[in-house]
């Protein structure tokens, strides 16, 4: 079983920013970051390939970055501007294979990842 761990996620106020990490026992080439609020379907936010290739959902596009730091296995998302849409819980997710091709790596394909974290909550105020 791979074990995810997210962290950073807090309550603030409309406009401001929060750092979301998500450590991994390893490497994976295809990470991506997740949210849900109650009442809401699950929504693909980013994903990064290769430590490179970046994709991100039209709502938080020019407002988030996921970034991969290869050497401590970690993934972060810096998410600015935010509004209380934004308010939801995190979770960060890979395939079960720590290497697939770059077609594949994609949060609008969320069957892909296998192993999803425990979530941490953010909360948005306006």
């Amino acid at each position: 079983q791979v074990k995810l761990v997210e962290s950073g996620g807090g309550s603030v106020q409309t406009g401001g920013s929060l750092r979301l990490s998500c450590n991994a026992p390893m490497s994976w080439n295809c990470i991506g970051w997740f949210r849900q609020s109650p009442g809401k379907e699950r929504e693909g936010v980013a994903s990064i390939y290769g430590g490179g290739r970046t994709e991100y959902a039209a709502s938080v596009k020019g407002r988030f970055t996921i970034s991969q730091d290869i050497a401590d296995n970690t993934i972060h998302l810096q998410m600015d501007s935010l509004k209380p849409e934004d308010s939801a819980t995190y979770y960060c997710a890979v395939p079960n294979l720590p290497w697939i091709s770059e077609s594949r790596c994609s949060i609008r394909a969320p069957t892909v990842f296998d192993y999803w974290g425990r979530g941490t909550q953010v909360t948005v105020s306006s």
